[in-house]
């Protein structure tokens, strides 16, 4: 913002966003959605190491399922936990501990010789992918202007896809350097999370979080380089929303409808099958018909049409709005589901229609409920419950996903129809979720954080 003189002699502050305010705010908001980055890297990575483990230390489809299953279960963990310190100490402070528990995760992954460490270790990595899901978005959504905060706060899923992309590439490239191939592709994490580490201590911490704690003239600083010409009146709607301050709980019945929103449509992305396909791609693609090298390539593109269609969604996301997004992403997975599901059920797996039939189905799935459901969650709760709701929508999205991807391995190797149980049961669940968002949700974009909650009846 710049001040100019009025006919008084007194000043008046410019209510347009300058493009310096506007870029801080992006800069910030960018380096924390490199949290997302190592939350995909994360999830993806394990995809093509896990047979290896299975064959290093002669695991059952069951114990394998807990092996992948066991990095979900630290993210259930971390979800559950990461509104309480993000609420006591601060977003930014958390967000480093997170990029160090990321840091240390890769490194004992790598290098650890049994597998009891190795669970331990991919827990702890869990527990920063949880974390980082509540805490990343929360962080974009408090610092970000209105006006583009739907592309800012998606950002942090363009990251989460480019990490899944990364992941996949660097299986590919570190498939065939030996025995030991699979410690690399784990370790490689390492990197990004040293950078994350460093990078979040230029950014400054949350405003609305600082308001929260009666840190005024920090958070009104704040405002005032991210283009926030109102910041006053912020500051004191902010005031007046959260007045029962942090003591006060998320279910106390004031908070059902966003509860509601939060819970179902975090059921609903883990219900698609999504991290069955990112956790299992090269399986996928194995049992479909091709062999292990081609497999691993198929997963690159998965893992390409993911960003593509994600880079797309952000670029409308603010236009187009949450909810006819997530309509029409949802119609298009019912269809590939449904797709996929039938080529399983063909002799032979189905071969290159499968990859045809998956690539539609990431694509619809990026541009709506993988671009949407981080936004969404981190806009319906008012500032004093943020975190508990953001918390709330990430325990459920993870404990999804954990059964998800524990039972994939049980039900494809129990059955030789295990593939088509598998889909024709995601995609009945994308019927489910589209009568939900057609029928039930609420579209926000392009309004403040505050007239989101006045309009969902939070006083």
């Amino acid at each position: 913002m710049y001040v100019e003189t009025n006919k008084t002699g007194g000043t008046a502050l410019e209510t347009s966003e300058t493009p310096k305010a506007t870029g801080y705010a992006v800069r910030a908001s960018l380096i924390a959605a490199l949290g997302g980055f190592l939350f995909g890297f994360e999830t993806a990575v394990i995809s093509g190491a896990e047979k290896t483990i299975q064959e290093l230390w002669h695991l059952s489809s069951g114990w394998l399922g807990f092996t992948v299953a066991s990095s979900l279960i630290g993210t259930v963990i971390g979800s559950i936990i990461a509104g309480i310190p993000a609420q006591r100490y601060g977003r930014k402070k958390v967000l480093t501990v997170i990029a160090f528990m990321y840091l240390l995760s890769a490194m004992g992954c790598a290098f650890t010789p049994v597998w009891s460490l190795f669970i331990m270790f991919r827990f702890i990595g869990g527990v920063a992918v949880g974390a980082s899901s509540v805490v990343g978005p929360m962080y974009i959504s408090e610092i970000a202007p209105a006006k583009i905060r739907g592309r800012l706060a998606g950002s942090f899923q363009v990251n989460i896809v480019t990490g899944i992309l990364i992941a996949y590439l660097v299986n590919v490239l570190l498939r065939g350097v030996g025995d030991d191939a699979w410690r690399w592709m784990l370790g490689v994490m390492a990197v990004p999370a040293l950078l994350f580490a460093i990078l979040l201590r230029t950014i400054p911490e949350s405003p609305r979080w600082l308001v929260l704690n009666n840190r005024d003239e920090e958070a009104r600083a704040i405002f005032a380089k991210t283009g926030e010409h109102n910041a006053l009146a912020l500051i004191k709607e902010e005031h007046e929303l959260s007045r029962h301050g942090t003591k006060e709980s998320l279910f106390n019945g004031k908070y059902n409808k966003p509860i509601l929103y939060a819970v179902l449509l975090a059921m609903f992305n883990q219900l698609s099958g999504i991290n069955a396909l990112i956790y299992y791609a090269p399986r996928i693609f194995e049992m479909a018909g091709f062999d292990k090298a081609n497999a691993f390539q198929q997963s690159v593109y998965i893992g390409a049409a993911n960003l593509l269609f994600t880079l797309i969604a952000m670029s409308v996301i603010d236009k187009f709005g949450r909810k006819k997004l997530l309509l029409i992403g949802a119609a298009g997975m019912i269809v590939f589901l449904a797709l996929t599901a039938f080529a399983f059920n063909s002799p032979g797996g189905g071969g290159a229609a499968v990859i045809a039939y998956l690539i539609g189905f990431i694509a619809f799935f990026a541009f709506s409920q993988g671009a949407v459901i981080w936004v969404f969650i981190s806009e319906i709760f008012p500032n004093s419950v943020r975190s508990q709701g953001g918390s709330l929508g990430s325990f459920t999205h993870w404990i999804m996903a954990a059964l998800v991807s524990w039972t994939f391995p049980v039900i494809v190797e129990g059955s030789p129809k295990g593939g088509f149980y598998s889909f024709i049961f995601y995609s009945v669940m994308m019927l489910l979720s589209f009568i939900f968002i057609w029928r039930v949700m609420p579209e926000t974009k392009g309004k403040s954080l505050e007239q989101i909650q006045k309009e969902l009846g939070i006083q």
